[in-house]
C-alpha cells in the first residue's frame, strides 16, 4: 500500500488556530513567526546546534594544529614515511594540517551520504522532539571525551591513536546529526500554521547561513579566548567547553517544545519499504520532485563555487587564493539577505516567479564572474547577487516540500533530500578542480550559467500557476 494512500492526520496543534489568528493579526513575516513560542524554541535550538556543528570542525582543525602537527613535515619521520607510501609530498606544515583535516571532513561526510535516508525513516517512527533532544544531548556527551584523546598512546601510520579517535568521534557525531536534521525539518510544519510556513523556512535558511558565517569566522578566536581565559584562572582545556555548552543549550531549548504529532503505527513495513514510500512521494507529486531537483541543482552549483572561488580569488590583487573564504562569506551574506527578504515579502509573489528569478540571478552572476576577474568590488558584489539568487531558489523549494509532503512521510522525504544534497555537494568538489585545470575557469562558469538559465526557462515564470 502506497504511503500516499494513507490519510494525513489533521493539523496538530490545538492551539494552531489560535496561533494562526495571532500570526495573521501580526502580519505574515518574521514577527508573526517569532510570536509562536514553540517555533521560537525550535529556532533557538537550531541556532545553538548549527553553531556547534561549525565550531566542531574548527575545534578539530585547532586540535590537529596544536597537538598533531606541531613541527615541520621533515621532522615527523613516521608521518613523512606514511605520506611517501601514499605518494603525498609535503613541503609545509599547512599542507600536513590540510591532509589531516581532510580525514575529519571525510568522516563527517560519509554518514551524511550513507545514512540520511535511513535516519529519515526513524525520524518518522520516533517522536521528533525526543529525537532532536537525544541527538543534541548525545553529541554533547560525545565531545566531552575529546580531552581523553590527547593522552599519549600508540602510533598508527605516523599518528597517535588520539587522531584516529578524533576521526571515529567525528563519524559518530555525524551519525547523530543525520537523525537530528530530518526530525528538525519535519517538525517545522507541526509548529507553524501553513500561511506562515514560507516565513518560517526563510528564517530557517537565514539562520543556517548566519551560523555558517559566524561559526567559521569566530570559531578559532572563541576557542583561543576560552583556552587562554580559563588557563589564566588555573583551568586547563578551556577549548573543550564550547561544544558541550552549545549542544546542551540546544537540547534544553528543544526539550521545552510542545509538539503534537500522530503516533507512528507499525504496519509491518520494513525500513527499506518505508524508504520506498519516500521515493513514491517523488514519483507521484511533481511539485515535490521539481523542488528537490532545484535544491540538488543549487547545492551542486554552490559546491562547485567552493572550488572555483580559489581561482577567482587568485586573480584578484591583494586577495590571493588563500583568501577565497572572503568570496564564500559574501555569498553567505547574500543568502541571509535574500532569506530575510523572502520572509517579509515572499508571499506577494508566486513560487514559480521566485524560483525563476533566483535561477536567473545565479546565471547572471556566473556569467559576469568570468568577465570581471581581477576586480574585487565587482566580484564581491556578484557573489552577493549569487547568494540572494540562491535564497530565492532554495526557500520556495524547501517550503513546497514541507507543504506538499504528507506529515507521516516527511522524515523519509527529508532524509532522502539530505542524501541527494550531500551527493550534490560532494561530486562537484571532486570534479570542479580537475575540469577547471583542463578547460579554464570561464568555460566552466558559462556551462554552469547555461544549465541554470535553462532551469529558469523551464519554470515558465510568465505563467500565473
Amino acid at each position: 500500500m502506497s504511503g500516499l494512500s494513507r490519510a494525513t492526520p489533521p493539523p496538530p496543534p490545538e492551539a494552531g488556530s489560535t496561533e494562526e489568528q495571532a500570526g495573521s493579526g501580526r502580519g505574515q513575516g518574521l514577527q508573526a513567526v517569532l510570536a509562536l513560542p514553540d517555533f521560537r524554541r525550535l529556532w533557538v535550538g537550531q541556532i545553538f546546534s548549527q553553531l556547534a556543528d561549525k565550531f566542531y570542525i574548527v575545534l578539530m582543525v585547532f586540535l590537529i594544529a596544536q597537538y598533531w602537527v606541531t613541527d615541520t613535515p621533515q621532522t615527523n619521520a613516521l608521518l613523512a614515511e606514511a605520506a611517501a607510501s601514499l605518494r603525498f609530498d609535503f613541503e609545509t606544515r599547512a599542507q600536513m594540517i590540510t591532509l589531516l583535516a581532510t580525514g575529519i571532513y571525510v568522516a563527517n561526510t560519509v554518514p551524511a551520504m550513507a545514512l540520511g535516508t535511513v535516519a529519515g525513516v526513524w525520524a518518522d517512527r520516533w517522536p521528533k522532539r525526543k529525537v532532536m533532544v537525544a541527538s543534541n544531548a548525545l553529541r554533547a556527551a560525545l565531545v566531552l571525551l575529546a580531552p581523553l584523546l590527547l593522552i599519549p598512546g600508540p602510533f598508527f601510520l605516523g599518528l597517535s591513536w588520539g587522531y584516529w579517535g578524533l576521526v571515529a568521534m567525528t563519524f559518530l557525531e555525524s551519525v547523530l546529526t543525520q537523525f537530528f536534521a530530518p526530525a528538525e525539518q519535519a517538525a517545522i510544519p507541526l509548529l507553524v500554521p501553513r500561511p506562515l510556513l514560507l516565513a518560517a523556512i526563510s528564517l530557517y535558511q537565514a539562520t543556517s547561513m548566519g551560523a555558517t558565517i559566524v561559526g567559521f569566522a569566530l570559531g578559532d578566536p572563541v576557542l583561543r579566548l576560552l583556552r587562554n581565559g580559563l588557563a589564566s584562572v588555573g583551568i586547563e582545556g578551556g577549548e573543550f567547553v564550547l561544544l558541550p555548552l552549545c549542544y546542551g543549550l540546544a537540547a534544553l531549548s528543544i526539550a521545552r517544545i510542545r509538539v503534537v504529532e500522530a503516533p507512528w503505527q507499525d504496519r509491518g513495513t520494513s525500513v527499506w519499504g518505508e524508504i520506498l514510500e519516500g521515493i513514491q512521494v517523488l514519483r507521484e507529486r511533481s511539485t515535490v520532485r521539481n523542488a528537490l531537483v532545484h535544491l540538488v541543482l543549487l547545492y551542486s552549483i554552490l559546491a562547485a563555487l567552493y572550488v572555483l572561488a580559489i581561482s577567482l580569488a587568485s586573480a584578484i590583487k591583494g586577495l590571493g587564493p588563500t583568501q577565497f573564504g572572503t568570496l564564500l562569506a559574501m555569498s553567505g551574506l547574500g543568502m541571509a539577505v535574500g532569506a530575510l527578504a523572502v520572509a517579509q515579502l515572499g508571499r506577494g509573489f508566486t513560487r514559480r516567479l521566485l524560483s525563476a528569478t533566483g535561477l536567473g540571478m545565479i546565471a547572471f552572476a556566473l556569467v559576469l564572474l568570468g568577465q570581471v576577474r581581477g576586480s574585487l568590488p565587482l566580484t564581491l558584489g556578484l557573489c552577493v547577487v549569487l547568494g540572494v539568487g540562491a535564497a530565492l531558489l532554495a526557500i520556495p523549494a524547501q517550503t513546497t516540500i514541507q507543504e506538499d509532503t504528507p506529515e507521516e512521510l516527511r522524515g523519509k522525504v527529508f532524509g532522502l533530500q539530505n542524501n541527494l544534497i550531500n551527493i550534490a555537494l560532494s561530486l562537484p568538489l571532486v570534479l570542479a578542480g580537475t575540469v577547471v585545470s583542463r578547460y579554464g575557469l570561464q568555460p566552466v562558469l558559462w556551462v554552469l550559467a547555461g544549465i541554470t538559465l535553462l532551469a529558469a526557462l523551464l519554470e515558465r515564470p510568465w505563467k500565473r500557476c
